[in-house]
């Protein structure tokens, strides 16, 4: 029997686009037309109208995950198609509100939705998004999957809640900002590789190892994402060059300087504490404080490690050869996309 050779990351990004998009437009075809025309615009298919675009609608390395961790199970990717639109609907949920939380106005070379529609409509609309994934899952024969997407999710909203605190204190803590992650990025990636492996039927054992692949691939993911929002070319990356300084947000690399003790670290400190927003010479000298203390090397390096922490557990599960070569390229994709 011949084995299907390995595909590139970028093909299985494009694989899962092609296998998962009949079923999310059937899914989001279901909404009232309000919020039907909403979210087809934040997800890219048609312009603030309804007239059809060719439009970024991300990468969606998220529904890629939970097929081929079906695969790496030993099932076939289109028995986990559900479970790859719940997790996207709920992926686009959080896009909505976060987008909204942080007064993004740009997304992926576009208007963001609330600035396009208003902050009440993207709001229901994000909320429309999550209901349509638990409905998507309860549709399905797996009674459990519900449970892990909305797990997942209440670890989201507490990251999300701390993320939000930690604007307001002078003061965070490396372990704090670490632990924020894990919940607000980690745990929807995780959930999408337990969610694969469930639809395939795989033992609980294989599910809680790929659920660790998630979540170490997910941390790594953040830190490379703090990275794109102050150092990211924003050609690339959508949103404007040190989106995260001007906002002073305390990123992973911001925090790891901050926490530095050296006398850039000072000096990024008193930056961050003016109540005035940051000029363009200040958010320049923001950035070169941060990686001057350490906090770019650092991010780089824990998103290294933890790459490779996260192929060691996937290799636990001694999963299919062919599916699982293509997750560990997807990961390396998803860790070294700032490149």
């Amino acid at each position: 029997m011949s084995i299907a050779p390995v595909r590139p990351a970028s093909a299985v990004l494009a694989w899962s686009r092609e296998l998962v998009q009949p079923a999310l437009r059937a899914a989001v075809d279901r909404l009232p037309a309000p919020v039907r025309l909403v979210a087809g615009y934040h997800l890219g298919w048609w312009d603030r109208r309804g007239r059809p675009v060719e439009a970024a609608g991300g990468k969606a390395v998220r529904p890629a995950l939970v097929l081929l961790a079906a695969e790496a199970s030993g099932a076939r990717a289109d028995t986990a198609v559900p479970a790859a639109v719940a997790v996207e609907l709920a992926h686009n949920f959080t896009l909505l509100h976060d987008d909204v939380l942080d007064r993004d106005r740009t997304r992926r070379h576009r208007p963001t939705a609330w600035a396009v529609f208003g902050t009440s409509a993207a709001i229901l609309t994000g909320d429309a998004l999550l209901a349509l994934a638990a409905e998507v899952l309860a549709a399905s024969e797996h009674p459990a999957a519900g449970r892990v997407l909305t797990t997942a999710l209440l670890d989201l909203v507490d990251g999300e809640y701390a993320d939000l605190a930690f604007e307001r204190r002078p003061e965070v803590g490396l372990g704090e900002c670490l632990d924020m992650v894990e919940h607000k990025t980690a745990a929807l990636l995780a959930a999408a590789c337990a969610l694969g492996a469930t639809f395939a039927g795989a033992p609980p054992a294989t599910v809680a190892r790929l659920h660790e692949f998630g979540r170490l691939l997910g941390i790594a993911y953040q830190h490379v994402d703090d990275l794109l929002g102050i150092w990211g070319d924003p050609d690339r990356t959508g949103k404007p060059a040190h989106t995260d300084l001007l906002s002073r947000k305390k990123s992973l690399p911001v925090v790891a300087a901050l926490a530095s003790g050296t006398p850039f670290a000072r000096e990024l400190s008193t930056l961050y504490r003016r109540s005035a927003p940051p000029g363009h010479e200040e958010v320049a000298r923001m950035a070169e404080l941060v990686e001057r203390a350490g906090g770019r090397s650092w991010s780089r390096d824990e998103s290294r490690r933890l790459l490779e922490e996260a192929l060691d557990r996937l290799a636990d599960t001694a999963p299919a050869p062919r599916p699982a070569a293509e997750l560990a390229a997807l990961a390396d994709l998803v860790v070294n996309r700032d490149r």
